[in-house]
């Protein structure tokens, strides 16, 4: 919040104020040279005066209940401005006063607060600054999620419906998705933290997440017509691999593996095509035919198989050169992942993992 923009010292108010004063008191004094009309002069002028002195701020805590939005980039003066608009404090002037004694106003986050009417200055910038008087749900999507489960998440911890956020995801245009997305939002809802206002519709927040996407992809200097090659990459890195190293040699395995002619052979992408959720996939999974079978079909799958983060996206942006052909992760519990050159390296890296599923008989 900019306090900077404070019109004017407390000093200077009040001199104004005495000026103004002893400007109207020397009026009814002249009229009253002229007779007996200064009684009705007082009649006109006496809620000039009374309008001088009286106080710029309410008394006391306030009533009902106001919910007042902080925009982001809100100004200590447009804060005041809302306030005063929704009866919460009565002058600008008041508010700012009060709150330039607060040094907490300066960070007040975007949001909306529960306030009450008729509040003193001294009040609302106490209820602002009060962690409980903020209404605006803070919502938290990790990495890896599929669209659904991003919508799951959000229903259970937003006032926001599942059936409206999945009606918003059929809407591409009401949520902005690019062209590249081809109509399919999966890969474009960027996870990252978002504050959610009670009023907040489905596709504003769905909306604000494709945008966290397209800023993350303009920031690497994605060209639209890679964005979608970007973002299915990015998106088998991020279900693959656990640190942002070893993204990077996983994308690094998949462009190798295009380039000399291989199938990916992922059962990442199958899992994905076939709705499963496991690790590992069975031999009937691997036979069934969907765009994202990688043991079927050459190149990438059909779309991403995940929602991946800026780590992810970067890897996939920037590949961490190498001459490896494949890659399994040996160890679920720490994600340890080995990268290979030759087939007898891989073989002997899967004997690996699956020692790891022997003696992990409950990995799912």
């Amino acid at each position: 919040m900019d306090l900077m923009d404070l019109p004017g010292s407390r000093e200077k108010r009040p001199r104004r104020r005495r000026r103004r004063g002893l400007a109207v008191i020397a009026l009814l004094v002249a009229l009253g040279l002229v007779g007996g009309g200064a009684w009705t002069a007082w009649d006109a002028l006496g809620p000039v005066v009374a309008g001088l002195t009286e106080s710029d701020d309410y008394e006391g805590t306030g009533t009902g209940e106001v919910a007042v939005k902080v925009e982001n980039g809100d100004t200590g003066t447009a804060i005041a401005r809302t306030l005063r608009e929704a009866g919460v404090v009565k002058t600008t002037d008041a508010f700012l006063s009060a709150a330039s004694a607060q040094p907490g106003m300066a960070s007040i986050q975007p949001g909306t607060y529960r306030l009450r009417e008729g509040m003193s200055a001294a009040s609302a910038v106490a209820l602002l600054l009060d962690p409980a008087s903020k209404i605006t749900s803070r919502l938290t999507v990790p990495e890896g999620l599929r669209a659904t489960q991003v919508v799951a998440l959000v229903a259970e911890q937003t006032p926001i419906p599942a059936e409206q956020l999945e009606a918003a995801l059929r809407d591409p245009a009401a949520i902005g998705l690019p062209a590249s997305a081809g109509g399919d939002p999966e890969g474009y809802l960027f996870p990252a933290t978002y504050e959610v206002d009670p009023d907040e519709t489905a596709a504003e927040l769905l909306g604000e997440m494709v945008a966290r996407t397209q800023q993350a992809l303009a920031e690497l200097g994605v060209p639209p017509e890679r964005e979608r090659e970007v973002v299915v990459s990015a998106s088998i890195a991020q279900k693959e691999a656990r640190t942002p190293e070893d993204m990077a040699k996983v994308t690094r395995v998949l462009a190798n593996r295009i380039a000399d002619g291989m199938l990916l052979q992922l059962d990442s992408t199958v899992s994905y095509g076939t709705g499963g959720t496991t690790v590992t996939t069975t031999a009937a999974e691997r036979a069934t035919d969907t765009p994202w079978n990688t043991y079927l079909h050459p190149g990438l799958p059909a779309g991403p198989i995940s929602n991946p983060g800026e780590d992810a996206l970067r890897a996939a942006v920037n590949p961490e050169p190498g001459p490896w052909m494949y890659f399994v992760t040996v160890d679920l519990a720490t994600g340890e992942t080995r990268f290979a050159t030759t087939g007898a390296e891989h073989a002997a890296n899967v004997e690996l993992f699956r020692r790891y599923l022997r003696e992990n008989p409950e990995t799912p």
